[in-house]
């Protein structure tokens, strides 16, 4: 007979959770560690820190090789999802480690996405790879994972899922506040005057910048570091303009798009119609195309504030083009203003969507993603010791406010465990 759930636990009880993730540029894997306190309506979030590891040459050029336009096998999947499981669960295991003093009880694993099925405005399905038992083995603890899946199912778009974190961090700022991550896609939040959120991915963020600086380098550099390929070029209007031609930036919200459509052979083909560019023109043609795209993609919201995070706010030159598109009346920040850094924003808000789940409460804003309604999301991986689910709280929340790790006391070293 299965065990009936416990009983919620009592208000004001942390529970210390681990999120990972590794986004569309296929680069890293960031852990974020946070003690999640719920109180009535109100969640609060003390972060605890940030590790980040790279993945390895072999695992890096395995997956690039896989991912689209180019051609894979089960086989290769099959090695893929194990390697990219067990470095998740180093990172993991690393987390729990120098992060939580070996406290950390719950991991949440957005694994890495490698297709994404979107066709003519729907999403048919998506692939996260990054088996999550190599991670309850690890670290002996229970792992949610699988996120976008069943948003999907619900005949939503399964991205972005942090619309709900969003709309909790953002509600009070005054004005039209929108929340952006920049990673090799870039999506966001609205959340409008009434209240009312809407969420989805503007376009390409890093992907093809990331694409452009392997193409020209031969494979040397994956990424245009700090710009500064962009800052000594100039803005090609043809290609610009065959790029902003792209039909999905005229489709209606909620949206999602991925490296199935902005990926490497959809910018040699665009290079090909225009004829050979030097690579600064071409970089700072994209980094125009990505500013510009997300600028239009807010501004029929009326946005006041945007509070960005991700890989592109390293970008000095990306950063300041987007700050232009914008306009001088929209004020442009990073996320750290919210007490998130920009780089593990994404990987704090997956471990909030885990401490959801295992308290059996809806991770998805219908009204974001186009789902026939809420859903929780994912499924959990048991660790070592028996799975007990706590009950879920009486009042969902509906704020998330962010402390400063340094107005708290510090995680003691756990005692010995044989967990």
């Amino acid at each position: 007979m299965t065990p009936p759930p416990e009983p919620p636990a009592p208000e004001g009880t942390p529970t210390t959770v681990i999120g990972l993730m590794s986004g569309t540029s296929c680069d890293a894997v960031d852990a974020a560690a946070a003690r999640i306190t719920h109180d009535g309506t109100a969640l609060r979030l003390t972060p605890l820190g940030m590790v980040s590891e790279p993945y390895d040459d072999e695992s890096r050029a395995a997956l690039a090789a896989a991912l689209p336009p180019g051609r894979t096998t089960l086989a290769d999947v099959c090695r893929l999802d194990t390697r990219i499981g067990q470095a998740f669960a180093r990172l993991a295991v690393r987390a729990d480690r120098e992060l939580c003093a070996g406290r950390a009880e719950l991991v949440a694993s957005h694994g890495q996405t490698v297709f994404h099925w979107a066709d003519g405005g729907r999403v048919h399905g998506t692939l996260q790879i990054g088996e999550p038992a190599w991670i309850a083995e690890a670290t002996g603890l229970p792992v949610v994972s699988g996120f976008r899946t069943r948003d999907v199912a619900a005949g939503g778009q399964g991205a972005p899922l942090v619309a709900l974190i969003d709309r909790m961090l953002l509600g009070g700022r005054p004005g039209v506040p929108a929340a952006l991550n920049v990673g090799g896609i870039a999506n966001a939040t609205v959340l409008t005057p009434d209240g009312t959120p809407a969420a989805f991915d503007s376009g390409p963020g890093n992907a093809l910048l990331d694409a452009a600086a392997r193409h020209f380098t031969e494979g040397r550099l994956d990424h245009d570091t700090d710009g500064r390929l962009a800052a000594r070029g100039t803005v090609h209007r043809p290609l610009l303009d065959r790029l902003l031609a792209e039909p999905y930036y005229g489709l209606p919200v909620p949206k999602t798009t991925g490296r199935e459509l902005f990926h490497s052979g959809y910018l040699r083909t665009a290079l090909d119609e225009v004829g050979p560019l030097p690579a600064p023109d071409v970089l700072a043609t994209l980094t125009r195309l990505t500013a510009r795209t997300i600028a239009d993609a807010l501004r029929p919201f009326g946005v006041t504030e945007v509070l960005a995070s991700g890989g592109g706010t390293r970008n000095p030159a990306l950063m300041a083009a987007l700050g232009q598109e914008l306009g001088a009346g929209v004020r442009l920040r990073t996320s750290d203003a919210l007490g998130l850094p920009g780089a593990a924003k994404e990987a704090y808000a997956f471990a909030v969507l885990g401490w959801l789940t295992l308290h059996g409460l809806p991770g998805t804003l219908p009204q974001c993603t186009g789902a026939t309604g809420s859903r929780v999301l994912g499924s959990i991986t048991p660790g070592r010791a028996p799975l007990r689910l706590p009950g879920p709280p009486a009042e969902a929340p509906r704020t998330l406010t962010v402390d400063r790790f340094d107005r708290v006391h510090p995680l003691e070293p756990a005692p010995p465990t044989t967990r």
